[in-house]
């Protein structure tokens, strides 16, 4: 009996464990540069409201303006990251990690600016203040954990840490410290920063 051959974790720049939904919110990266950043954002759309198709039809261009009255101030935003993570647990993939999302604008980390052209942008659907489900850490995990090992990812941080005063997610309900114990196999560079949350 021959072995099962393997499907590849990433092609492309896109991951085997993310439904692939392409935005045209994209770029290429300055100079080719591969990501050595992680920026956690929190989304929902309308604020608060789960499980619906917002986000998705936001970063692919698709949302209805006229459907929410919160929705008619996102009427010309045109936005992207690389992944959602749904509180159902599955994960939807915007953007090839290799091209630059557009989900952290004006930011900076360590004396450098422009995040989005050396980071990937993972947003975690919830809101800031709302506790994040189970599930929502497992799969953030094994996901961080393939990113960690695919790209010379060395640290991770919030969209609050990279824009403060602008941003603040993903906020006081996501905990930081449910991460570590998780991404202990992970490659040990990316995780330094986790013991500043403490």
């Amino acid at each position: 009996m021959k072995p099962r051959r393997l499907e590849p974790l990433w092609r492309d720049g896109w991951w085997a464990g993310a439904r692939p939904l392409p935005s045209p919110n994209f770029g290429p990266r300055p100079d080719n540069e591969p990501p050595g950043l992680v920026v956690l954002h929190s989304i929902s759309l309308p604020p608060g409201v789960f499980r619906g198709d917002a986000v998705q039809h936001l970063f692919t261009n698709a949302l209805d303006s006229d459907r929410h009255p919160y929705f008619d101030r996102l009427r010309a935003l045109r936005v992207s990251a690389h992944f959602f993570v749904r509180r159902s647990g599955e994960v939807l993939q915007f953007v090839a990690c290799n091209q630059r999302a557009w989900h952290a604008g004006v930011s900076s980390w360590r004396g450098r600016d422009s995040c989005n052209d050396w980071s990937v942008g993972i947003e975690i659907e919830g809101l800031e203040g709302l506790r994040f489900a189970n599930v929502q850490y497992r799969v953030l995990s094994r996901l961080l954990c393939a990113v960690v090992n695919q790209y010379p990812i060395r640290e991770i941080v919030g969209h609050e840490h990279v824009a403060p005063g602008r941003k603040t997610d993903p906020g006081p309900g996501f905990d930081w410290l449910r991460l570590r114990p998780r991404l202990c196999g992970c490659r040990a560079r990316a995780w330094p920063l986790l013991d500043d949350w403490a």
